[in-house]
C-alpha cells in the first residue's frame, strides 16, 4: 500500500485538547509529565525502576494464562520481564466479537511497532509490547457486534458482569455458523474455549505472536493484591474523587472539556455474573444494587482476603496498569489519551510513574476503486472530511461552466444600491435605511436564483455526485469513519499480507492521520478462510 498522510487538524475528526497535545501546546503541558519524543524516552528509561517481587508476580501470572500456547517469541519476552532492564508500553481494549473495529487492529500495530522503535534505538535495554485486555469490563453493547460488508454481526445472550467471563453458548456458536466467511483462527478461538476472555487471547496472539505481543488478563487475585493498598485508601479516604475535580477544573478553566468523573469511591464489586458500582451511606459500604452491604471493618477485611472482587473504574484502571506493570508509554486513542490528562495527580499521590501518552496511528484504506473516482473527480485527499452536502456544493461550483454565485451581479447591485443610498441621503436621512433594507431583499433574491441555479448544475453532474456519495459512504460508513466502523477481515481476507504492510507503513511517533491506498492486485482474490 503506498502511504500519504494529512495533518490531523485537517480532519475535523479530533477534540482542541487533543490537538494541542500532540502539537505540545504550553496550555496541556501542565497535564502530562513528558512529550514523546526519542529523546525523552531515553532520559525516562535511564531512569525508571521497578520492584522485582512485582515483576516475578506478573511473570508467573503469564505463565499460568499462557498454559498450553505456543509462540517462542511471547515466551521469550515474558520471561525478559524479570530483568531490571525490560520495561513494557502498552494497550488496551475491550473485548470486542472479531476485534470489532479495525482500529483495534492499528492500536495493536502502533504499540509494538513503538516497541521495535525503543528497542532499535536503545539495545541496552528490553521493550515487550502489552494488550491488556478489558476483561473486567460489563459494557457488553459495546463489544457484542462487529461490521462486516454492510452488514451488522450481533452476539445476543442474557449473561451479566464482566464479559471476559462471559461462557460462549450456544447462541454464539449460531453466530459463527451465519459467517462462512470467517477465517479459521477465529472459528477455532471461539469454538475451541469456554469464556470470551480465552477465545480473544487465541485469535489476538494468532494474529500478533510472532511479534512478542503479550497479552495481560489483569483479573487476577496476585496482581490485585499489588494494588489492594490503593483500593482500601480510595474507599475509605476518596483520595481520586478530590484529586480529579480539581484537574477537570484546571482543564475547564483551560478551556477544554472533560470527559470522566470520579466518583466517591471508584471500584466495582464483582463477583460471577456482577459488576455493581461500589457507595458509602451511613457509614456502611454497599453495592448500588443494594445486595451487599459491610461495615468498615468487614469491608478492610475483605480487601485483604478477597482483592480479586474488586474492580477498577475508568479513574483507576491506569494506575492499577501502572502499579503492575514495569510500563513506559500507553497507546490508546483521541479520547482515551485526552482522559489520561484528568489523571496526572492521582498517579502523584500515590507515587507511581506517569507514562508517556501516544495516540494509536490512524489509518483510513482507500481502495482501488475509491482511488479511480477520486482521481475522475479530481477529489484531493483532505476533501475526503468535508460533509457530503459540502462536498457536493464545492464540487459542483469548481466544475460549472459559469458563476453559480452570481458574484458578478451581486457586485453590479451593491454598486447599484450604493448609489442610491448616496442619493436618498441627499433628500433625507431616514431613507438610507430603506435603501440598505431594498439592498438586503434583493440579496436574497439573488441567492435564491444562485440555489436554483446550482440545482440545476447538480443535474448535470448527476454521475459525479453519485460517485461522491459512493466515496463518502465507503470511507465513511453510516456517518462513522472507516477505522472506527468496519473490520479488519474487509481488507485482511483480500490481503493476507494487510498488517504486515501496517507495520511497514506505521510510525508511532508520527502523529500525522495515514491515508493508504491500496495496490490493484491487493484484491484480485478473497479466501473464505486464512490459516
Amino acid at each position: 500500500m503506498l502511504k500519504s498522510t494529512l495533518d490531523p487538524d485537517c480532519t475535523g475528526l479530533f477534540s482542541s485538547l487533543f490537538l494541542d497535545y500532540i502539537h505540545s501546546k504550553e496550555s496541556v503541558k501542565q497535564f502530562y509529565k513528558e512529550f514523546p519524543n526519542l529523546g525523552n524516552f531515553k532520559q525516562a528509561i535511564a531512569n525508571k525502576t521497578f520492584e522485582q517481587e512485582k515483576r516475578d508476580t506478573l511473570v508467573n501470572v503469564l505463565k499460568q494464562q499462557y498454559e498450553g500456547f505456543e509462540g517462542a517469541e511471547v515466551m521469550a519476552n515474558i520471561q525478559k520481564l524479570k530483568q531490571p532492564n525490560t520495561f513494557t508500553v502498552t494497550t488496551g481494549h475491550q473485548l470486542n466479537l472479531m476485534t470489532g473495529p479495525s482500529y483495534f487492529i492499528y492500536k495493536i500495530v502502533s504499540t509494538i511497532a513503538l516497541a521495535e522503535k525503543l528497542q532499535k534505538e536503545n539495545p541496552e535495554y528490553q521493550f515487550v509490547p502489552v494488550y491488556w485486555m478489558a476483561s473486567e469490563d460489563h459494557d457488553f453493547e459495546e463489544i457484542n457486534h462487529f461490521y462486516f460488508e454492510g452488514k451488522n454481526y450481533q452476539w445476543d445472550t442474557d449473561q451479566t458482569g464482566a464479559v471476559g467471563e462471559f461462557v460462549l453458548d450456544k447462541s454464539l456458536k449460531k453466530l459463527l455458523g451465519e459467517m462462512p466467511f470467517l477465517p479459521d483462527f477465529f472459528k477455532a478461538a471461539y469454538t475451541e474455549s469456554k469464556f470470551l476472555k480465552e477465545a480473544v487471547r487465541k485469535y489476538v496472539h494468532h494474529l500478533f505472536a510472532a511479534k512478542g505481543l503479550v497479552i495481560l488478563d489483569a483479573n487476577e487475585k496476585a496482581l490485585k493484591q499489588i494494588f489492594a493498598p490503593v483500593i482500601k485508601d480510595d474507599l475509605f479516604a476518596s483520595t481520586a474523587n478530590n484529586l480529579v475535580k480539581d484537574c477537570n477544573s484546571a482543564l475547564e478553566e483551560a478551556g477544554y472539556t472533560t470527559q470522566i468523573y470520579p466518583r466517591e469511591i471508584n471500584f466495582f464489586y464483582m463477583e460471577s455474573g456482577r459488576r455493581e458500582r461500589l457507595i458509602c451511606e451511613d457509614g456502611l459500604f454497599k453495592t448500588h444494587d443494594g445486595k451487599n452491604e459491610w461495615t468498615e471493618k468487614e469491608m478492610a477485611l475483605l480487601i485483604e482476603e478477597k482483592p480479586e472482587n474488586f474492580s477498577p473504574n475508568v479513574v483507576m484502571r491506569p494506575l492499577y496498569q501502572e502499579v503492575i506493570l514495569p510500563n513506559l508509554a500507553y497507546l490508546g486513542g483521541p479520547a482515551e489519551v485526552a482522559y489520561w490528562f484528568q489523571l496526572k495527580s492521582v498517579f502523584k499521590h500515590y507515587s507511581v510513574d506517569y507514562p508517556f501518552l501516544l495516540p494509536r496511528n490512524f489509518a483510513m484504506i482507500l481502495s482501488v476503486p475509491v482511488q479511480r473516482k477520486m482521481e475522475k473527480l479530481g477529489l484531493k485527499e483532505k476533501e475526503l472530511f468535508m460533509s457530503i452536502d459540502d462536498l457536493r456544493i464545492t464540487y459542483v461550483k469548481e466544475h460549472a461552466g459559469q458563476d453559480l454565485e452570481l458574484k458578478e451581479e451581486k457586485d453590479k447591485l451593491a454598486t447599484i444600491f450604493k448609489t442610491l443610498e448616496e442619493k436618498s441621503l441627499s433628500m433625507d436621512a431616514t431613507l438610507g435605511y430603506a435603501v440598505r433594507a431594498a439592498h438586503k431583499r434583493n440579496e436574497k433574491i439573488l441567492d435564491q436564483v444562485a440555489t436554483k441555479f446550482r440545482k440545476a448544475e447538480e443535474k448535470k453532474n448527476t454521475i459525479a455526485i453519485r460517485q461522491l456519495h459512493e466515496i463518502k459512504g465507503t470511507l465513511f460508513p453510516k456517518g462513522t469513519l472507516q477505522e472506527r466502523k468496519i473490520n479488519f477481515l474487509e481488507f485482511y481476507l483480500g490481503n493476507p499480507d494487510f498488517i504486515q504492510e501496517l507495520f511497514d507503513t506505521f510510525d508511532p511517533l508520527d502523529f500525522n492521520f495515514i491515508l493508504l491506498k491500496e495496490n490493484g492486485s491487493e484484491r484480485n482474490t478473497k479466501k473464505s478462510t486464512q490459516e
